[in-house]
């Protein structure tokens, strides 16, 4: 590979490469495209919304968000946490998988459920790197999951900033939505949106960053 000349490359990495995505991505097999996502949603009612809604309001006056560790804990933790009650999922902090020297690394957080998928990984700052690595790590996931699914689904965020993106498995074609979810203002169809990939009928698997 050109651009990626190291022995080894761990997700993390990609985040502090200063190529273009879209190279980065070439180099992998994949291309990318920014286009709206036609995203799964759940239409049930999120019963305890309003609470999470009102904690993570309390927590951001209360506590400094400067560093990532604090975002995790305060912002993305707990919506995590509802979502996997919701849907009755496990979560797997700091979950390892290595597919080859490109590829490979710890996600943040692995939630599986008995329909689907949901890796998150968290970034304190800067979207536009922060989904390159979720791009990496989509493409990873189409390796390391077995499922016939024909898209994955993914999200980075930096807590209080949400965006998705999708892995398009036969054309292998990254495309990064153009929308921004924002917390605690659109967590309602944020949380319908986590809820309803993950619960999904046609195993759908999701990636967040």
């Amino acid at each position: 590979m050109v651009l990626l000349h190291r022995l080894t490359y761990t997700f993390c990495k990609y985040f502090d490469l200063k190529f273009a995505p879209t190279d980065i991505l070439r180099e992998l097999g994949a291309t990318l495209t920014k286009a709206a996502i036609n995203l799964p949603v759940n239409t049930n009612q999120i019963k305890r919304l309003g609470d999470l809604k009102e904690r993570l309001e309390e927590a951001i006056t209360r506590v400094s968000l400067t560093s990532e560790a604090a975002r995790r804990e305060v912002l993305i933790a707990p919506i995590l946490l509802e979502v996997a009650h919701i849907t009755e999922s496990t979560i797997n902090i700091e979950y390892p998988i290595e597919i080859n020297q490109y590829l490979r690394g710890d996600l943040d957080y692995y939630l599986q459920s008995k329909q689907d998928i949901l890796v998150v990984e968290a970034k304190q700052a800067d979207l536009t790197r922060g989904f390159t690595q979720l791009a990496v790590e989509l493409i990873a996931l189409d390796q390391w999951v077995e499922s016939d699914e024909l898209v994955l689904y993914g999200a980075v965020t930096t807590g209080d900033i949400w965006q998705f993106g999708s892995f398009q498995r036969e054309k292998r074609m990254i495309t990064q939505d153009l929308m921004l979810y924002r917390v605690p203002t659109d967590l309602e169809v944020l949380m319908q949106i986590l809820v309803g990939i993950l619960q999904q009928i046609n195993n759908s698997l999701m990636a967040t960053l």
